[in-house]
């Protein structure tokens, strides 16, 4: 297994040996993939399985060593995430195949699926192992070539946890190089990936301006917008049970998923009822003066306060100036207003919850309607009622792409408490500015080539299944870096590096670069 030249790169390297290392690992990914596309249907899913079960086995390690190394989150619920993320997600889609020709005898249409190639994929800090194994194995089921891109903040454990997933696919077969990991990312290094047509296609999950800035690539992507999930309580709700929900999902791993609820929308005729049970469930009710120390604490000139991010409801209240009880589990603030104005209807990755109460239906959906346009526009909304037309009004009015029913939001929009797609990285489509509205998953790294006949030919399609792909499975060895007639390139990339031929990109596509980099700046500091 020769890692080599993932390995990258001495934080001081000039522009070229940057581009020339970048060049060098997108080469051997486009190398891999291209191989990988000889393997069968058979071969491929036994290499997921055992990269699935290599992720499974070290779910808690990683789990761990994550919350020590960023210094948030639950690790217990960390490594619940990353058992989700492993032998689940290749169980829901085993009967998808991406590998094998399509029949269509009706309409006379045969489809060829074609992976994308080499997948370049950003991880978050705030679920970077799950995140890791959700775009690894949906790279692998669909023969496609991938590499990782750790967040700075939990660089350690990322490296280490795809270095275990390498060693995994190789073991069962796959192509050298197939996962890659960019083991000291740095912003210019980043901008080398994402702009390199050696790219197919950029995964982007973290901040606004990464995936805007993975958009603005002159690459294809698949990028999130940020949550900012209001959840409606309305009257028929089973109170209790939404209660417990909510207190639940609000807590999961210190509210550091985006699918959690951001402000909790109820009406004045339960509004009581409702704060009793969710102080049953150890939410502690602040009062007006901590509501306005948590509005000082958490949002200032900048943004969120990324201090709070993932940290536990006590940890958060006595840092903004006053106490609760050890076992508190989230802090819900009593708001007046949501949208401009009202910081606390703003998206809050810890468990901080607002609480707004509506004085009708009407009002509670045109409230979740204003605070998904304030920010989180087409990640997720949640309702709990057991009226189906409030329901149905509900969904119909807010602009979001997922609305969870009667369940914790935080798990059932990534599909882990209800049968949607199980998925980290949640796409927000037209109203998030996104390119994808449903939860992404391996279908959206391979598209197909259609063969259509004359739709007033005759004859019977099925008689041409037996010209099959020819899958012809592992070459004997890979070339000696990947690269045919390149030396082996060192772990460390200098000045001295060779050079690759100068590219002949348009003044434009440099001016599209320079604006990336500005913007993955920003995003690096979160």
């Amino acid at each position: 297994m020769d890692q080599a030249i993932a390995n990258l790169v001495d934080i001081s390297a000039s522009p070229a040996a940057m581009h020339a290392a970048a060049d060098m690992v997108l080469e051997r990914a486009r190398w891999a993939s291209q191989v990988f596309q000889r393997y069968d249907r058979d071969t491929t899913l036994a290499i997921a399985d055992a990269v699935a079960k290599a992720a499974h086995d070290n779910a808690a390690k990683y789990g761990d060593w994550a919350v020590k190394e960023t210094g948030f989150g639950v690790a217990d619920h960390k490594t619940l995430k990353n058992q989700l993320t492993a032998k689940p997600l290749v169980d829901y889609y085993r009967d998808r195949d991406f590998v094998n020709p399509r029949f269509d005898a009706e309409k006379n249409i045969i489809e060829v699926p074609k992976p994308a190639g080499v997948v370049f994929a950003l991880a978050p800090s705030t679920n970077p192992i799950s995140t890791i194994y959700f775009k690894v194995l949906c790279a692998l089921m669909t023969r496609n070539a991938i590499v990782i891109s750790p967040h700075p903040a939990a660089r350690e454990c990322s490296v280490d946890a795809v270095n275990t997933l390498i060693k995994a696919a190789e073991d069962a077969g796959a192509p050298e190089a197939v996962i890659q990991v960019i083991e000291h990312p740095t912003l210019a290094l980043i901008d080398e990936f994402m702009g390199s047509e050696k790219t197919n296609v950029i995964l982007a999950t973290g901040g606004s301006a990464m995936v805007r800035a993975a958009y603005s690539s002159s690459n294809p992507a698949i990028g999130v917008g940020p949550g900012n999930a209001p959840v409606f309580v309305e009257a028929s709700a089973d109170l209790k049970q939404a209660a417990a929900m909510i207190v639940e999902s609000k807590s999961f791993d210190n509210s550091v998923l985006c699918t959690n609820e951001s402000v909790l929308i109820t009406l004045a005729e339960i509004s009581q009822a409702l704060l009793r049970e969710l102080g049953r469930n150890k939410c502690h009710i602040c009062k007006p003066d901590e509501v306005e120390l948590l509005r000082r604490y958490l949002f200032h000139d900048r943004g969120f306060n990324v201090e709070a991010l993932g940290r536990d409801a006590t940890w958060i209240a006595e840092q903004a100036g006053f106490k609760v009880q050890r076992n508190t589990k989230i802090l819900l603030t009593p708001i007046d207003k949501i949208g401009v104005g009202e910081v606390l209807s703003r998206e809050k990755l810890c468990p901080v919850l607002g609480y707004y109460v509506a004085t009708s239906v009407t009002q509670a959906i045109t409230q979740a309607r204003a605070l998904l346009r304030y920010t989180g526009a087409g990640h997720s909304a949640a309702i709990h009622s057991n009226d189906n037309q409030t329901i149905m009004d509900y969904a119909a009015g807010v602009e979001v792409y997922r609305v969870i029913v009667n369940a914790p939001c935080s798990q059932g929009a990534a599909g882990f408490a209800t049968n949607l797609a199980p998925t980290f990285t949640i796409g927000t489509g037209y109203f998030g500015r996104s390119s994808v509205g449903e939860n992404v998953g391996p279908q959206h790294l391979v598209n197909w080539t259609r063969i259509a006949w004359n739709s007033q030919a005759s004859g019977n399609i099925n008689d041409f299944q037996t010209a099959r792909l020819n899958h012809r499975g592992k070459l004997p060895k890979a070339p000696a870096d990947g690269v045919p007639g390149q030396s082996r390139v060192r772990r460390e990339v200098s000045d001295n590096s060779p050079r690759t031929p100068a590219r002949t990109d348009p003044e434009l596509r440099e001016e599209i670069r320079r604006i990336i980099a500005e913007e993955l700046r920003s995003a690096l500091k979160d």
